[in-house]
């Protein structure tokens, strides 16, 4: 249970599969869609999400090859607790950072003063 957790709730993978779940899309609007991403990390995401059963991914037989992903029935039924899930975070990002401030300023160690030498 652990690791479909964590594949599901992985950094990119939450943009990935919410893009993935209105339609067929191809990795360079992954690419645009989700912000950060370099196009390594994202191979390498969309990878693993195929591997375990929550993308699709065809091959449109074209010059240039066209690869366009597909959000499976599994990952299609997280897409509104994805959804859910990053609106929670976005309604509570000023907060979160508020109290990482507070918790830091609160806990930060304090600075040795340097000792005078006669």
């Amino acid at each position: 249970m652990r690791e479909a957790l964590d594949r599901v709730g992985g950094k990119w993978s939450i943009g990935i599969l919410i893009a993935a779940s209105t339609g067929p899309i191809r990795f360079t609007e992954l690419e645009r869609r989700v912000e950060g991403i370099s196009r390594r990390m994202l191979t390498l995401t969309l990878r693993n999400l195929e591997r375990d059963g929550l993308l699709l991914r065809h091959v449109h037989a074209t010059v240039p090859p066209r690869v366009e992903y597909t959000a499976t029935p599994m990952a299609r039924e997280l897409y509104e607790s994805l959804v859910a899930l990053t609106h929670w975070a976005e309604r509570h990002s000023d907060a979160i950072s508020a109290a990482r401030a507070a918790y830091d300023r609160e806990h930060q160690a304090p600075v040795a003063k340097p000792t005078q030498s006669t």
